[in-house]
């Protein structure tokens, strides 16, 4: 090799070096729920995969639920260290956006596969779902068929929820309430509470650390759980109660943050995310309907789950004007 050659073989080796560094030196930090960084979650399917794409390291930070998502990144505000965050709720997207704090996204949601059109320029949807009432098919063979029968229900029936000023379901299950009884929804709650075991303040501390271990035999939980316990544990014992009123619809949304010093990479994430690589984990990780999977690929446990016999969904700019005042509607119900 000519001297030439070899200066400009090591030129090119030290350029490729130094890119291959500066692209490993990428790091993206999302914020997201405890459940999703779990061992079980789906934060150890998708990382690998994103990373093998995007030669970057994501840095999955978890907190309580979506709720809490909201409450750190506003709290953190401007000098927050997330890039991007994952898992927000379809009841906070008014909410987040008039923080100022997120930025708009460059994905094609148009031929995303979900129950409502969905036209957001800032929030992008990675899966749905449904709030429902799981319950156990052996310690409850006849549970409630709707929202009137479960709070007009003996007090020996005992049920188990979360709050709503900071769990995801607890938010969804007071909206369930309100879009099912209106003005009168304070009065359903006082009924409720002598069927309510215990309120926790997030889902798996209600589903793993109290239900499944017995200590009630229904839970505040999503219509699609039972499909976990169908495909992967092989049992149908854990079913989730069709309600004669209809089920509150829940989707899960990501966007980037304004002031990420990494939005090109946060942009190449929120695609991934909407795409199978991402998407094939839904269904049986996070255990929600994903937005965009062929049917083909999902599993069988889905065709036997229930189907809202109506879905339930307030004005998102009703919720956020409205959610404080239904949160204090709801403690002072549950206080008297």
């Amino acid at each position: 090799m000519s001297r030439l050659t070899s200066t400009l073989a090591a030129v090119a080796m030290g350029l490729a070096a130094a890119t291959s560094a500066q692209a490993a030196d990428r790091e993206l930090t999302v914020y997201t729920y405890d459940s999703f960084v779990s061992d079980w979650g789906m934060a150890p399917q998708v990382k690998p995969a994103f990373e093998a794409q995007c030669n970057c390291t994501v840095n999955f930070v978890g907190l309580e639920d979506a709720v809490a998502l909201l409450q750190r990144v506003k709290l953190e505000g401007n000098n927050t260290k997330a890039d991007l965050v994952l898992g927000l709720d379809l009841n906070l997207v008014d909410e987040a956006k008039a923080s100022g704090l997120f930025a708009p996204h460059k994905v094609n949601t148009n031929s995303l596969n979900m129950p409502i059109e969905w036209h957001d320029d800032t929030f992008v949807p990675f899966d749905y779902g449904y709030f429902a009432f799981v319950y156990d098919t052996e310690a409850l063979p006849n549970p409630p068929k709707s929202l009137d029968e479960l709070i007009n229900a003996d007090p020996s029936l005992k049920v188990i929820i979360q709050d709503p000023r900071s769990s995801t379901p607890g938010l969804g299950l007071m909206l369930w309430m309100k879009s099912v009884y209106g003005d009168q929804a304070a009065s359903a709650w006082s009924k409720m509470s002598d069927n309510i075991l215990t309120t926790t303040k997030g889902w798996s501390e209600a589903y793993f650390n109290l239900f499944l271990a017995g200590e009630a035999p229904m839970v505040l939980s999503y219509s699609t759980s039972p499909a976990y316990h169908m495909a992967v544990e092989g049992t149908d014992r854990f079913q989730a109660a069709p309600f004669a009123e209809g089920h509150y619809l829940q989707v899960e949304v990501a966007a980037k943050l304004a002031n990420s010093s990494n939005s090109e990479l946060a942009d190449e994430f929120l695609e991934f995310m909407v795409n199978e690589g991402f998407q094939q984990h839904v269904p049986l990780t996070n255990v929600m309907y994903p937005v965009n999977l062929p049917a083909a690929a999902m599993p069988e446990a889905y065709g036997k789950l229930i189907q809202p016999a109506k879905v339930l969904k307030l004005d998102d700019a009703n919720v956020n004007n409205q959610r404080k005042a239904w949160v204090k509607e709801w403690l002072g119900a549950m206080t008297n």
